[in-house]
């Protein structure tokens, strides 16, 4: 039976259209190879980010923008982070970008672990990408960072402990966090539930750079190799964690400036003070935990999330039978450089403060 040669003929629908057909005699048949391209089930699922019924936006970072979502095949509650790539990198490195993004998402995605938020799905749309996340309740930890809004002792030594087996667990699979901040960590105090949230987000960025300068991380929790563009490995996260511990039992940084170099000096070259001169309650066991993970040099520091996860339990079975004195009030400091930060934040991309920030510091004449 001879086609129609009408665009929508049956043929056509069913074979779709072979390359090169054009250019083949009248009558004659094609030398190409034929693809069946069968349409699709009536009911089939969509995929790829139609997938998703997309909510209300519930966070916003450096360079995405999160919703709550459904997954239309299993009505399941997820997470949706839309990365605004191409708003983010020149044109020339945004195939690498998009490539480096789903070779992070496919390992962070293998990583099944209580304490780490779970990847659902990836993809790429357009020109940016997405990724569909584990849907949990809590706060992230910043709201616990400020003074007189500070966890018990015991409550942070124990966070500090699983935090570090989750970590040691990610880089016993290969994958490094690379931003562990207290942004990046959602706790629910009521139900226990602990999530460490990003993995491989943050390497995005690396190598790279954006229209609005270089994505920097999270400057302040960024180990002096980090800081360096030297390569990581898990060491770097457990300095970052121990980071994350001295602000979340001191309410200040170990390491803070209103400039930027001095702030990188610092890191790379100053030590930490010891935490127990910003609350002099703390047990000395603890703070030497906390001195051991913020060493300067990669070799000095724990060699694995184990080794520290146990030194914290020792803390807890040992120094913390009674809650520490809470620290007094903390000298205001420039939180600029705990945040996610690019060396031209004035210029097009930079977003607005969440909510849950603390108030932009006011600026000296």
């Amino acid at each position: 039976m001879a086609s129609s040669g009408k665009p929508g003929s049956f043929w056509q629908r069913l074979v779709g259209r072979v390359a090169g057909t054009a250019d083949a005699p009248a009558g004659e048949p094609s030398t190409q190879p034929v693809t069946l391209q069968p349409e699709a089930a009536p009911d089939a699922a969509p995929s790829g980010l139609q997938g998703y019924e997309l909510g209300a936006e519930i966070g916003r970072g450096a360079m995405a923008v999160v919703y709550k979502a459904t997954q239309r095949s299993t009505g399941r509650q997820v997470a949706v982070k839309r990365l605004a790539l191409s708003r983010e990198f020149s044109a020339e490195d945004l195939a690498d970008v998009r490539s480096r993004f789903m070779r992070e998402a496919h390992a962070a995605g293998a990583l099944e672990h209580p304490d780490i938020l779970q990847v659902v799905d990836a993809g790429q749309d357009g020109n940016d990408a997405w990724i569909a996340l584990e849907y949990v309740l809590g706060r992230d930890l910043s709201l616990f960072t400020r003074p007189g809004q500070l966890l018990p002792v015991r409550e942070v030594v124990q966070i500090g402990a699983r935090l570090a087996r989750a970590l040691a667990y990610a880089h016993s699979q290969g994958v490094i966090h690379r931003d562990i901040k207290p942004a990046n960590v959602m706790l629910d105090r009521v139900n226990g539930s602990l999530k460490l949230m990003d993995f491989g987000i943050a390497r995005v960025g690396d190598g790279s750079r954006t229209r609005t300068g270089l994505v920097l991380g999270t400057p302040s929790f960024m180990s002096p190799e980090q800081l360096a563009g030297l390569t990581v490995d898990g060491r770097s996260d457990l300095y970052s964690l121990g980071v994350l511990l001295y602000q979340l039992l001191s309410g200040t940084l170990p390491h803070h400036s209103e400039s930027m170099a001095r702030l990188m000096q610092q890191i790379a070259t100053e030590p930490a003070p010891d935490v127990r001169s910003r609350r002099p309650e703390l047990p000395e066991p603890l703070a030497l935990v906390l001195a051991l993970a913020l060493e300067k040099r990669p070799e000095l520091r724990y060699g694995g999330g184990e080794q520290m996860a146990r030194d914290l339990e020792a803390v807890l079975s040992m120094d913390l039978q009674s809650e520490p004195c809470a620290p007094d009030a903390a000298v205001h400091q420039d939180a600029a450089f705990a945040q996610t930060l690019r060396l031209a934040p004035g210029e097009a991309g930079q977003n607005p403060r969440s909510p849950a920030e603390p108030p932009e510091p006011s600026k000296a004449p």
